[in-house]
């Protein structure tokens, strides 16, 4: 299965293709070739020091929507709709938003688009026939690099096509100790992206470090 990361040099984008790419094929998306390159040559010999094989290549973003067979959008929320605008490709794709809509003002708070979400916003940008899920929404940036530590979250994962969903579902189950829990339909990734800037909150005013969730 081959993954592709728009966004792939970014701070989520790399940590997701360095716990991925040791299971997957992973495709690194940048809007610059080069740096994509760099990272997955870094990424590579990051992997080999522990003693791991690793499927890494460094690509445009539009080739890692074009090569792939699952796409991950790893780009903040400012910078969506200008990335999609550029991009075409996703028609019959998997695509999977870990991008949650938030502002930092005297706190960290929920600011979704008039679609009520990211994910909802992304699926009125794409063609119909993409299957966009949401996942991954709720894991500190961070986290993804600490590769010497285990991910020991739970990963709500939204979308309406239940097949995609549980494609997704599966690829979560297979990093690190993350396990996958069908949160509903496209329409209640709101619940889940507004997950983020409470779980910020609560690092910040608790003193805290890389708050996340589980489900017992």
């Amino acid at each position: 299965m081959k993954i592709g990361i728009v966004g792939g040099t970014g701070d989520i984008g790399e940590g997701m293709a360095l716990r991925l790419s040791p299971v997957f094929d992973v495709i690194v998306g940048s809007r610059e070739r080069d740096k994509a390159e760099t990272t997955c040559t870094i990424g590579i010999e990051t992997l080999r020091k522990r003693g791991k094989k690793c499927s890494l290549k460094g690509v445009s973003n539009q080739t890692a929507v074009d090569d792939a067979d699952i796409v991950i959008l790893a780009i903040p929320f400012k910078h969506l709709l200008g990335t999609l605008e550029t991009l075409g490709g996703f028609e019959g794709k998997i695509v999977i938003s870990p991008v949650n809509p938030m502002e930092k003002r005297d706190f960290f708070t929920f600011v979704p688009p008039a679609e009520g979400s990211a994910a909802l916003l992304i699926r009125r940008l794409l063609p119909q026939s993409a299957r966009i899920c949401t996942a991954f929404n709720t894991i500190a940036a961070n986290r993804w690099k600490l590769l010497d530590e285990e991910l020991n979250y739970s990963v709500p994962v939204c979308g309406d096509d239940q097949r995609a969903k549980q494609q997704v579902m599966e690829i979560v189950n297979r990093i690190s100790k993350l396990q996958a829990f069908d949160a509903g339909p496209l329409a209640a990734s709101n619940l889940v992206e507004s997950l983020t800037p409470l779980l910020l909150n609560i690092a910040r005013y608790n003193k805290m470090k890389d708050v996340g969730i589980q489900f017992r």
